[in-house]
């Protein structure tokens, strides 16, 4: 049910244009009404030019925009006096319709005209709203839609059969509404709604009526019905499901990612497990998508994975393989039918998994997209739920789907967006990343692309890093974990609690770390003991999680260890700091040993004398590197400057530099590599 949220204290104080702004806010909220960066409302003011002279001119939201947080920046100004004779065409290209916009500009520096600019401007009211209710779409769905919306409205509603957006739907709208005086909406076939008003208020408020009557409209007819079939897969209880999911999860996004890497997402809502356990879930999913504008994000059809949970994780990991490879040979198909030879295949996988008993998956380039996705489903199944209730859901021919999907005008707008990062897609675990190397490591990758997993003892301050990195960078790109390294359990937890969040991962850094400075005759078997696990032990039960989901993901993986100058030169009162650096380099050499026959890179970058942001370097182990050395504590950082070639420090973001390149396609080549990033020691060079 749409709530009306319109508060008249709120929107007195606003001009006619933040009134804009403000309805569409307020519509964006419920993503019942208006989709993700759907949607499409304008206002028609007048204005002053840059000679003063009066103007009419209609704001309509720009391309690419998203109701729920658009600001008035947000929408494209242009001069109706200037597009009002395109009406007059008998036809217009996409192509002619978009330069012709392009000298209809009336504000500078605003998004890109939409696709629907001419039904906003072609209509005569003040004030229009395009929005795709699930209700109205479940109307427009259906094989007698056009008869169900003239049942409820009479002759107050304009049945528009469906047309691919531009401007013939644009006409045929407009025409429909001035050849109708008693017009009030207008019912777009496989698409959504139109509505309008005088005022702002108005038009919102009839927007909400509208969708009301329809959702009232289907409820009256639903009764008890089992729209989506009966069900009969075994109830899992939620640890059931994470428990196959995390198992499975890996091979699916090894699947999916073999050209591009993805983010993966999970649903288990009780609406979703609702569908794809029905017994007509798989019939129904393959229909087609329930709108244009669910299509760009969620593919024509899902792949449905016909599974029952008694036949375990390993049955549906084959499953999910043969699936994806079938899907991608269906894409296939569907191009070379329907596509020119101008056209280039895109990405050919899956963007939505459905798996009874499970619920659904998606997959993205990041965790935005993945999202964007999953939302645009769950308003699908709500749709094909709708049209399932009045008479059966229909959907876009395959023909008219491809149109849409490969619509040169989408394809544009994917253009404009910026070349893919050197991390787009790919998941980063850093250990000790809560300050220090490993968080200057987390900043680095993250704004490469990188989806960023902070582990640290200290969860705290790993949760500013990742709070940090989703600000900058955006939904979900990081995310913060409390873990000992040295803790089997708890390492095992922290990347199953990884695959569930992101559904893999591709980098890992070794980076916890600890320091004693003792003489040996001081140095006690606890501090010897705590050393060797965080960085002993935690470096080894670390790699060994990461090469089990690798070796399961079959992408290959990337290991990279933080070790020290005292990996390779012997220092004086560090015994257990350097015996364990040391076993640290061997580990990642042996490693590498074992993973290149899968892919799996392993190398090692060897910083010095990293004092800025640490964590490790306490005013105690100051002391103690200061007392080996003979010198005064706050003498120290001079004596490391002297101590190397190059007489400068050495930063986290300088290791982080050094991380970055190992961690990437840069290094392509290199496997059992060692950098040392210590200002020249001179006794530490790599033999």
């Amino acid at each position: 049910m749409p709530n009306n949220l319109w508060s008249v204290d709120d929107s007195k104080k606003l001009s006619v244009l933040d009134g804009l702004v403000y309805r569409c806010n307020l519509l964006g909220t419920d993503r019942s009404i208006v989709n993700v960066y759907g949607g499409n409302n304008s206002v028609k003011l007048v204005e002053k030019d840059h000679l003063g002279r009066d103007v009419e001119v209609i704001w309509v939201k720009g391309s690419g925009g998203d109701l729920a947080t658009i600001t008035e920046q947000g929408f494209s100004g242009l001069k109706l006096a200037d597009i009002r004779p395109l009406f007059e065409r008998e036809q217009m290209s996409d192509e002619e319709m978009i330069e012709y916009l392009s000298h209809c500009v009336f504000a500078l520096d605003r998004p890109r005209q939409s696709i629907e600019t001419l039904l906003h401007a072609f209509l005569p009211f003040k004030h229009v709203d395009h929005t795709h209710p699930d209700a109205i779409i479940s109307m427009a769905c259906t094989p007698n839609g056009k008869e169900l919306c003239e049942e409820l409205w009479g002759e107050e509603v304009v049945w528009v059969d469906y047309i691919r957006p531009g401007f013939t739907l644009s006409k045929w709208i407009t025409e429909g509404v001035l050849s109708n005086s008693k017009a009030k909406l207008v019912v777009m076939g496989r698409h959504g709604l139109v509505t309008w008003g005088e005022t702002s208020q108005e038009c919102y408020q009839n927007t909400i009526r509208t969708i009301q009557e329809a959702e009232d409209f289907i409820q009256a007819r639903k009764k008890d019905k089992a729209v989506f079939g009966s069900i009969d897969i075994p109830v899992l209880s939620e640890a059931e499901r994470e428990d196959v999911l995390a198992e499975v999860l890996p091979v699916l996004r090894g699947a999916l990612s073999a050209e591009m890497s993805k983010i993966i997402k999970t649903d288990t809502s009780d609406d979703v497990l609702a569908f794809v356990n029905g017994t007509q879930a798989k019939e129904l999913s393959q229909i087609g998508a329930a709108c244009p504008d669910h299509l760009v994000n969620t593919r024509r059809v899902p792949l449905f994975v016909d599974w029952q949970p008694q036949e375990g994780a390993e049955v549906l990991k084959e499953k999910l393989k043969t699936g994806v490879e079938t899907y991608k040979s269906d894409h296939q198909q569907y191009f070379d039918a329907y596509s020119n030879p101008t056209d280039q295949i895109r990405d050919p996988y899956p963007r939505i998994i459905l798996i009874p008993g499970l619920g659904m998956i998606t997959a993205g380039k990041n965790a935005t997209q993945a999202d964007v996705s999953r939302q645009l489903y769950r308003r699908a199944i709500k749709v094909i739920e709708g049209s399932q209730v009045l008479n059966g859901f229909v959907s876009l021919t395959p023909e008219e789907a491809f149109a849409i999907e490969y619509w040169p005008l989408e394809l544009y707008k994917l253009s404009l967006q910026p070349g893919p990062a050197e991390f787009d897609g790919k998941v980063t675990l850093i250990t000790g990343a809560a300050d220090g190397i490993g968080r200057a490591t987390a900043l680095r990758l993250a704004n490469e692309g990188a989806h960023v997993v902070i582990l640290d003892l200290n969860l705290e301050g790993a949760q500013k890093v990742a709070d940090e990195i989703i600000q900058a960078n955006g939904f979900e790109r990081a995310m913060a974990l409390k873990c000992d390294v040295g803790d089997e359990d708890a390492v095992a937890e922290a990347f199953r609690k990884t695959v569930l969040f992101y559904g893999g991962i591709d980098i890992v850094v070794n980076n916890a770390g600890i320091f004693r400075s003792y003489p040996i005759e001081e140095t006690a078997l606890k501090d010897w003991d705590l050393v060797q696990k965080i960085m002993g032990t935690g470096y080894f039960l670390i790699s060994r999680e990461a090469f089990r989901i690798w070796r399961e993901q079959n992408l290959g993986g990337n290991l990279v260890y933080v070790g020290s100058k005292n990996s390779i030169r012997a220092g004086k009162n560090v015994i257990a700091y350097s015996a364990a650096k040391a076993a640290e380099l061997h580990m990642a050499r042996c490693l590498a040993e074992e993973g290149g026959g899968a892919g799996i890179r392993v190398n090692t970058v060897l910083p010095d004398a990293v004092l800025r942001g640490s964590g490790i370097f306490t005013d105690e182990v100051r002391k103690g590197r200061a007392a080996a050395y003979g010198i005064d504590p706050d003498e120290l950082e001079e004596y490391y400057l002297q101590r190397c070639i190059l007489k400068i420090p050495v930063f986290p973001e300088h290791v982080a530099e050094s991380i970055a390149f190992l961690a990437s396609s840069r290094s392509s080549r290199t496997t059992g590599g060692v950098i040392t990033v210590d200002g020249g020691v001179n006794t530490a060079y790599v033999r």
